[in-house]
């Protein structure tokens, strides 16, 4: 029945990770694998309500068909949101979406022909991959480093592409605490990649679901924000966020912020796709939204998630001689980068810390094209720090055996 099967899913892999995390359900297992948020800090008190309250009165509008760009209120609500963190996003420019990750396909599909070229840094967000090689594009990577995206790299790469007679389309970044590594790109990077997008008419897919999570240091303006002292910026730059962080995955809610000229072929795109996102969940969304516990409930996020941090890098001090794994020291988000020696496989690596008792995600996989073997991403957001401290020392006795 192969033949049945269309010829842009035949080489498309299912996320490693979505895999990793079957096997991490197994109860004697400590994960460091996935990126969800720690359940026991969801504000399920404040969520009851907001849910209850969605019934309280008038509740036939969120369980009607709702507008394809979601609801009003809640785009207000979400541009706000945005605004809190330096950009100037205005409601109309917003689509809500069922998920940050639906956003980033969306825009693939309204954009990208089989074959267009989609720049992407070095490591990345592996679902993005996914969703990429799904619209066939063509994906060259990037070269990073400890701050993200190199923007001189970026314009060599362009600029080498051009050489050859090819435009890529798009550049996707993680800017702020990029999944896997962490990193966040400086403000004055921010600005040279913008500059390097006018010049060369690419647009810019900046994906923040982390930046509410920074526990150290001091916040970036996002490039949306960024984009407006940019002439001819703001019409190349789309901007991605969730809910599912801060609040929920569950709720399922994700909003962009684009330019004009794409957000009616969003809007269209979408129709095909879900028609809207669910109106039970947006008007879940608004409720807590406009009950005010947002900020105190981010706030113990950032405690919590600070003390785990500080707990897994302190246990990887402890468990392993110096020089045997380096780390980036993250200032927020949910991931630790980590590297062994280079000629080790993290990827080979796993099946011994699975039978130790303990399982991450090996570096690979966030790569498109050839990649590195000794790197490995490490949540620290879903366990305790008695619970890091044991996992480590497990890895540790899977590293040195």
């Amino acid at each position: 029945m192969q033949e049945l099967i269309a010829a842009r899913m035949r080489n498309v892999k299912p996320s490693f990770v979505r895999e990793v995390l079957k096997a991490a359900g197994r109860s004697d297992l400590i994960s460091f694998a996935g990126g969800l948020p720690a359940p026991e800090l969801f504000d399920v008190e404040g969520l009851r309500e907001a849910t209850l309250a969605v019934f309280d009165g008038n509740a036939a509008p969120a369980l009607q068909y709702g507008p394809t760009d979601g609801n009003a209120e809640l785009r207000a609500a979400l541009a706000a949101l945005t605004n809190e963190r330096g950009a100037n996003a205005q409601p109309d420019e917003i689509v809500v979406t069922t998920g940050s990750q639906q956003g980033i396909d969306l825009v693939a599909r309204a954009v990208l022909d089989p074959g267009d070229i989609v720049l992407l840094e070095r490591p990345t967000y592996l679902a993005a991959v996914q969703v990429f090689e799904l619209a066939q594009a063509e994906l060259v990577g990037v070269e990073g480093d400890e701050q993200g995206i190199d923007p001189d790299e970026l314009e060599r790469v362009v600029e080498e592409l051009a050489a050859r007679g090819r435009k890529p389309k798009m550049l996707y970044v993680v800017a702020t605490f990029a999944n896997p590594s962490g990193s966040t790109l400086p403000e004055a990077r921010r600005r040279r990649v913008l500059e390097i997008a006018v010049k060369h008419g690419l647009l810019v897919l900046e994906d923040d679901p982390y930046s509410e999570l920074r526990f150290t240091g001091e916040p970036v303006t996002p490039m949306i924000g960024l984009a407006r002292d940019i002439d001819g910026a703001s019409e190349l730059t789309a901007y991605m966020s969730s809910l599912s962080k801060v609040i929920a995955p569950g709720l399922r809610i994700g909003w962009m912020v684009l330019p004009e000229w794409l957000h009616s072929r969003v809007v269209i795109t979408k129709q095909a796709s879900d028609l809207h996102a669910s109106t039970l969940a947006q008007h879940t969304a608004l409720n807590y939204l406009r009950s005010g516990r947002l900020p105190g409930h981010i706030d113990r996020i950032r405690e919590a998630y600070r003390e785990r941090a500080e707990a897994m890098m302190a246990s990887l001090e402890r468990h392993l001689p110096e020089g045997v794994l380096t780390y980036r020291r993250p200032e927020g988000g949910m991931f630790l980068w980590a590297s062994m020696a280079e000629g080790v496989d993290t990827m080979a690596l796993v099946e011994k810390a699975v039978a130790s008792g303990v399982i991450y995600v090996p570096g690979i996989p966030f790569y498109s094209g050839n990649a590195p073997t000794h790197h490995m991403r490490l949540s620290f957001v879903t366990v305790t720090p008695e619970v890091i401290d044991e996992g480590v020392r497990r890895f540790a006795s899977a590293v040195l055996d």
